[in-house]
């Protein structure tokens, strides 16, 4: 007989829980594969500063993975794990038969991590609005954080774009600091 998991969380507080973890686990799982995809094909003056990003990126996510499928065991719930099941319950999107340049990965996977970003967001609320699980919620806000980093760092690389070969920034450049 398995005991009863008894932690303080209805069965239904913590279903509610891991089907939204694993909704969070199937785009990480489709993340964390095209990063690989564009740490492997990149090619261009950026190569090595993007390969080497990538790697970094791709392994932070599979640490991420590990977590919320642990997370998910830990709930008493089972984390999905196979291709057809993480396509079906991804926000993320596919880009099959297609190779873009390095600038357009760079875009193609900050708006990915915007788009994880602002899932776990709302996943965090729902956590603690609808099932009262403050652990999954802090677990939860940790991603956020990560993926913010992740996403920053994207969108520095096309921000540095904006710059003129004279060091200078691109006449349509957003000023910064007070009074500019």
């Amino acid at each position: 007989m398995v005991p009863k998991i008894n932690i303080g969380l209805t069965d239904e507080q913590r279903q509610g829980v891991i089907s939204l973890l694993n909704k969070d686990l199937a785009d990480l799982y489709l993340l964390v594969i095209k990063t690989k995809k564009y740490h492997w094909d990149v090619v261009g003056p950026q190569f090595r500063t993007l390969h080497h990003l990538w790697e970094e990126q791709y392994e932070a996510l599979t640490i991420s993975i590990d977590a919320v499928a642990e997370r998910i065991r830990a709930l008493g719930g089972y984390p999905l794990g196979t291709a057809e099941a993480f396509l079906k319950n991804a926000s993320l999107k596919e880009h099959s038969n297609d190779l873009p340049n390095a600038k357009e990965m760079v875009k193609r996977l900050m708006s990915d991590h915007e788009q994880v970003i602002r899932n776990l967001r709302d996943h965090s609320q729902k956590v603690e609005e609808d099932y009262n699980d403050p652990a999954t919620q802090d677990f939860i806000n940790g991603l956020v954080e990560e993926h913010e980093e992740m996403a920053w760092m994207l969108r520095s690389f096309i921000e540095g774009e904006d710059f003129e070969p004279s060091g200078g920034r691109a006449s349509n450049s957003i000023g910064v600091g007070a009074g500019s």
